[in-house]
């Protein structure tokens, strides 16, 4: 292997000229693809196909509807609805809706809309229409007539606010925009209801004011918090040139690792725009952590440089040997790091898998812009004279402090250290066991509890008795099953059930609105507010309900419950689908058959299981793929204990953190979570092939260890200390994940820093040395 290693260096050194022109011309290209790079938000990319949650709500899609909705809510400033300005506005923006770009217009519902009609008991049967009628004139005999229609209807609390105090409009959204065939560009929408929003402030001067929320919103509202990302970025980039340049003492030497982790994260777009694909704008995050990484290693490289110029070699040579020393265990850290990203493909969701693709080729790159591009920049460098004594000075600084860390690392005051990691890992191991899989919070966790898409949200649940969380039910039945009088009891009995469960806010089946609709036959009397066991008399129930209604099918084959939640909390779905699953279990029926979901709320539901599912195996397959490359790489089984052990201890820390702050596991903190394993290993493996180097030139241990420190332990601890510096801007994001992905990462960094350098080698002193030399 190093025969290979030093005929492969020879050879990149002495055609160090054409390999940078191939570097700057293969960039050219990069960076022209990545000019084209487009931000690419799905709502179809975020479901779990294999689901059997989303195999139900894909099955029926076409006849209830999808799940991407938008919900647009007028209210009142002062008053109620009732007034020619309201409804003026509820029609205008109606209207507004209908023409969104991508907009189901079959789907959109108002007290505008035909699709939305009341039924009432007459002398000569039934009469109903549309709630408020076609000639309609603002006076306030038509606004009672409005009033009772929709009082009849059953739609206050779903169409208008509880108190009458406002109204909305919800819309339903392609996913391929029906007008241009192409995918619908959710920035578009997003930025269409914004001018909704916009207008009604100036047309009414803010005496009605508009509330939205749905997936085209969250799109939108954090697409524009990624403006602010991209200043982040730029400051985390600035403060972590000032401190390499701190460490590295020369401009021209510090910017090298910067500039090879940019062309990296440069590389990284273009190729992913060369592939087709885009960016989620949940995966923003993503450049970064290669950017973070590329710094990582690039520190080593710096390190080893110096180290080679302080020992009297001019730069082409010191370049060389660096390489030399550092390619075999600098490829397999970043093959971990890679193994660790594509693990996440075993989660059959699309957004994560294209965040796995993304990832894992932009840490591959690395490879190429760290060990190779790296040292030819290095190579070209002239330091001059005063360098190797400045350099001498600050080492002689720092040895002291490795010389008194390597022999306080002692038999005793290293199993000391192993207690102690013992005892934390033990706590962080149960606490770890709490973090949740899904959402933590109501509202969206993206945006702020203050954004104005979460107070939005929080005012729609307080006023309306539904939301933009809904989760449907999908009764299968036989033909005609809504005249079926045990069906529909079933139904009834399932419809009572789930309104006692906490977390439903309401629910609306075909049975309640039969119930009410046999009273009305009834003059109205609520003791014939049942279900007639007549199936004649039921028909007559049933038969004013539409299809449009979503309540039933063109057969009445299926019969949708729609259970309208307060949040979409992970505990909240857990809850509420638990409820559905016990009730079918308890309720066995030849004729009914009660099948999870459809709606949003069904959708994350389904997405959590998911999660739910591959998280251990996720682990499993990371620390199984460090494991293995550690035992091909140093062929020790204790080596590997002493690289793995502290990155199963940070790993439960991170998820311990997370559990503590109330961070969900979800497809946008899964990344972090590889990254955590991908940084500690670095250090792990850098450090650990100093210390078996030394070892076996038979240093004593102590010796063998300082030489480790000297070598590597700067590089470890200035990267945990810039990188943590860095990231720690991120805490004053608008976007609330990337203020706790700052949080997270600088922890990670922070921890997995002090592990390698304390509890790696305290495992080391145990593990790696014969008993006989523990002296």
């Amino acid at each position: 292997m190093n025969a290979l290693s030093d005929r492969f260096s020879s050879w990149l050194f002495q055609h160090r000229r054409w390999v940078l022109i191939g570097f700057l011309a293969m960039t050219a290209v990069m960076a022209w693809f990545a000019a084209h790079l487009r931000v690419d938000a799905s709502f179809t990319k975020t479901l779990p196909l294999d689901h059997p949650y989303i195999r139900t709500f894909t099955q029926y899609q076409s006849e209830f509807g999808g799940a991407n909705r938008v919900l647009i809510a007028l209210l009142a400033k002062d008053g109620d609805i009732f007034t020619p300005e309201f409804f003026r506005e509820l029609r205008t923006v109606t209207d507004e809706a209908a023409a969104l770009p991508g907009v189901d217009p079959a789907q959109v519902q108002s007290l505008f809309t035909p699709n939305v009609r009341y039924i009432e008991a007459v002398e000569d049967g039934f009469s109903g229409g549309n709630i408020i009628a076609a000639d309609f004139t603002p006076t306030p005999a038509n606004f009672d007539r409005v009033r009772a229609n929709l009082i009849k209807s059953g739609k206050l609390g779903q169409l208008v606010a509880r108190d009458f105090s406002g109204a909305v409009v919800i819309a339903q959204l392609f996913e391929i925009d029906p007008r241009t065939g192409h995918k619908l560009d959710y920035a578009q929408v997003a930025a269409a209801l914004e001018k909704i929003r916009s207008r009604v402030a100036r047309r009414t001067h803010g005496a009605i004011t508009t509330h939205i929320i749905g997936f085209a919103k969250v799109v939108g509202d954090v697409r524009e918090g990624a403006r602010n990302v991209v200043l982040l970025f730029v400051a985390a980039l600035v403060v972590t040139a000032l401190l390499v340049w701190h460490y590295a003492g020369r401009w021209t030497l510090a910017a090298a690792p910067i500039v090879c982790s940019l062309v990296a994260v440069l590389w990284q777009l273009g190729t992913v725009t060369a592939l087709g694909y885009g960016i989620d704008p949940f995966s923003i995050l993503v450049p970064f952590l290669v950017f973070a990484i590329g710094v990582s290693h690039g520190m080593q490289k710096i390190c080893t440089f110096r180290n080679e110029v302080l020992a009297g070699h001019d730069a082409p040579v010191a370049a060389q040997r660096a390489f030399r020393q550092l390619v075999v265990p600098g490829i397999v850290a970043l093959a971990t790091d890679t193994i660790g990203f594509i693990t996440m493909l075993v989660i059959k969701v699309e957004t994560i898998r294209e965040l796995a693709i993304t990832a894992s080729l932009g840490v591959s790159i690395l490879i190429f812009t760290n060990f190779l591009l790296l040292p030819i920049l290095l190579s070209f460098l002239r330091l001059p004279a005063g360098y190797a004594l400045w350099l001498a000075r600050r080492r002689a600084l720092g040895d002291r402090v490795w010389r008194r860390l390597a022999r306080g690392l002692t038999p005793a005051p290293s199993l000391a250290i192993i207690a102690a990691a013992l005892g934390v890992g033990a706590w962080a191991f149960l606490r770890s066991e709490s973090v949740r899989i899904g959402d933590a919070h109501a509202g969206v966790p993206e945006l702020r509890a203050d954004s104005r898409y979460n107070t939005d949200s929080r005012l729609i649940t307080a006023r309306f008795s539904i939301g933009i969380d809904l989760l449907s039910v999908l009764v299968e039945t036989v033909p005609n099953g809504c005249v079926d009088h045990d069906v529909m009891t079933l139904i009834d009995e399932f419809d009572g059930r789930m309104r006692q469960v906490p977390g439903v806010q309401s629910v609306l089946s075909l049975a309640t609105v039969a119930k009410v609709i046999n009273a009305g036959w009834n003059e109205g009397s609520l003791k014939w507010r049942v279900l007639p066991r007549n199936p004649h008399a039921l028909a007559q129930a049933v038969a004013p309900v539409e299809t449009s209604t979503g309540l039933l099918n063109a057969d009445a084959s299926v019969l949708p419950v729609l259970l309208f939640l307060t949040d979409h909390r992970a505990e909240t779905l857990r809850t509420v689908t638990a409820a559905v699953d016990a009730f079918a279990a308890a309720h066995p029926s030849p004729k009914a058959r009660f099948r999870l979901a459809a709606g949003n709320a069904g959708v994350m539901a389904a997405t959590n299981d998911v999660v739910r599912a591959a998280q251990r195996p996720i682990v499993l397959w990371i620390f199984g793929a460090v494991s293995v490359l550690c035992l091909l790489t140093f062929r020790s089984f204790r080596a590997t204990l002493c690289i793995v052990l502290p990155l199963a201890l940070v790993s439960w820390l991170a998820y311990a953190l997370m559990a503590q702050l109330e961070i969900g596991l979800k497809t946008s903190t899964l990344p972090v979570v590889a990254l955590g394993v991908g940084i500690g290993v670095d250090y792990g493996i850098y450090l650990f092939a100093r210390l078996q180097n030394a070892l076996r030139t038979g240093a004593r241990f102590a010796d063998a260890l300082f030489t480790a420190f000297r070598e590597a332990g700067g590089a470890i601890v200035f990267t945990g200390l810039t990188l943590a510096i860095g990231v720690s801007t991120w805490l004053f994001s608008a976007l609330k994940f990337q203020a706790d992905m700052g949080l997270l990462l600088a922890f990670m960094f922070l921890v997995n820093m002090l592990a390698a350098m304390t509890l790696l080698p305290a495992l080391a002193c145990w593990l790696v040395r014969p008993p006989s030399s523990r002296r």
